[in-house]
């Protein structure tokens, strides 16, 4: 990461009075950050190589991150929305012993039976950046246990330059920092791009960060935001937000990168309708984060854009294959890795080089019939339909099954009103792809259950597993 730190110095001398990071707590120019992370940075030369990251989203957790990676340590971010088990998972993992947390994480860390280390900074001195930093990254996954993604500084700054150049960010940029600081997608898109261009960071209110759904519209005015990374269901809130306000989004924004998770037409349209210039991407941790991304010379509606430019993508036997610089290193604990990515991803490039994600290899459905599925074809066809607000298709007893969300949570009950809303919402599929037996819940109930990812992927295998228990008890009606 010494590269990106040394363009820091340099943006903090040519321009040190221009904000770097703004947030309810304060503001910290570049200059001022700069000397933070460099003080913090000499204070953290002590700590062991590999070191855990405990903070609630604000300025504190941005600043740790970059002190430990000034100071050339290997971060693994420990998310705070994790249970104690997945973080209990990670720490062995990472075969992790020390930690640095703010003071609400500091016990919980101690219960990991983390050794705790407040921040802390010492007296400046000619400190020059590690040139060895990185991190390890745990997703909370859609199935099983996460390993471990290895990536290095090179890895990481590879994917902040090719973003920089494909989203057009630049200094005049104010990003409105939404997502948690915890998620790769975050830490690349949401601290090292703004900062790698000089551009201001806006941190909201721990309010929004808890529940950012609910003021995105209030927060981008109030910042005058040009920027910034949303998933789809944020920006869903967004889109709901501004029908019930009745006013179009901010002519400031320039592009809202949205990833993590499928955008269904319906919505990107709707977005748009609004006023936000949304912008599809694809991506995963073993590439960095982002693979491709729509941009605003070439967006094409229903793809995820073209790769970035540093980065290769063929199709294999219908699966994408990534290679370039920002595919890691490998898992933790595992032997390293080196040439191209396999991810698990169906997929094909349509006649202008966009690319289109059909789907994952292991959720593909076989039936009785003999048929391969993908649920994520069938999800997007019923959820186009306004009344559905979710759609989870798995495979029960070699048959498809829908879970749905209503947007009217009152019809879950009504099995008359359900039967017609999944008939009529999967008209348009052939006779073998639609759902022959349902299952209705509640969004309340869906988090409850928590049946969906940060990113707002669903949770296959749990979902599949409340599907077996209710087949039994709570009559799956036939569609």
């Amino acid at each position: 990461m010494r590269e990106f730190f040394e363009r820091l110095l340099r943006q903090a001398a040519v321009a040190g009075v221009q904000p770097a990071v703004v947030s309810p707590q304060g503001e910290f120019s570049y200059s001022a950050l700069i000397e933070r992370v460099r003080g913090h940075a000499q204070w953290a030369r002590r700590l062991p190589r590999r070191v855990g990251l405990l903070f609630a989203n604000g300025p504190d957790h941005v600043v740790c991150d970059l002190a430990l990676s000034f100071a050339g340590k290997e971060l693994v971010p420990l998310p705070e929305f994790f249970s104690d088990a997945q973080l209990l998972h990670v720490v062995q993992a990472a075969q992790l012993s020390h930690a640095v947390a703010d003071s609400v994480s500091a016990e919980r860390a101690t219960r990991l039976g983390l050794t705790v280390h407040q921040l802390a900074a010492e007296s400046l001195t000619n400190i020059a950046p590690a040139s060895d930093a990185g991190r390890i990254i745990f997703t909370s996954g859609t199935t099983g246990k996460p390993k471990g993604v290895c990536l290095s500084g090179r890895q990481l700054l590879a994917s902040v330059a090719a973003l920089a150049q494909a989203t057009g960010a630049s200094a005049a940029d104010r990003y409105l920092s939404v997502l948690p600081n915890s998620l790769l997608l975050e830490q690349i898109a949401g601290t090292y791009l703004p900062l790698y261009v000089g551009a201001a960071i806006h941190i909201p209110a721990a309010a929004l960060a808890a529940s950012p759904g609910s003021r995105l519209a209030i927060a981008a005015e109030q910042t005058r935001a040009t920027a910034t990374v949303l998933v789809p269901e944020l920006l869903m809130a967004w889109v709901k937000e501004l029908q019930t306000l009745g006013r179009p989004a901010p002519g400031s924004l320039r592009f809202i990168a949205v990833g993590g998770a499928p955008v269904s037409r319906r919505l990107a349209t709707a977005a748009w309708q609004q006023g936000l210039p949304v912008y599809e991407g694809y991506g995963l941790s073993e590439c960095s984060s982002v693979v491709s991304v729509n941009r605003p010379d070439a967006r094409r509606a229903g793809t995820v854009g073209r790769p970035l430019s540093n980065v290769q993508v063929a199709i294999d036997g219908g699966e994408i294959v990534v290679g370039g610089p920002t595919v890691m290193d490998g898992y933790v604990s595992e032997p390293k890795i080196s040439g191209s990515w396999r991810t698990g991803d169906l997929g094909h490039f349509d006649p202008d080089g966009f690319l289109i994600v059909t789907g994952r290899k292991d959720n593909v459905i076989v039936t009785d019939a003999g048929r391969n599925i993908n649920p994520e074809w069938i999800e997007e066809i019923i959820a186009a339909d306004s009344r559905v607000r979710r759609c989870v298709i798995v495979g029960h007893e070699r048959e498809l099954v829908a879970l749905i969300i209503p947007s009217d949570t009152s019809i879950c009950s009504d099995f008359p009103a359900m039967r017609d809303l999944v008939t009529f919402a999967a008209r348009g599929l052939p006779d073998y792809a639609k759902p022959r037996r349902y299952l209705a819940m509640s969004d309340e109930e869906f988090r409850r259950l928590d049946l969906l990812t940060a990113n707002s992927r669903p949770r296959r295998c749990e979902v599949s597993q409340i599907v077996t228990e209710r087949s039994r008890s709570l009559h799956v009606q036939g569609a």
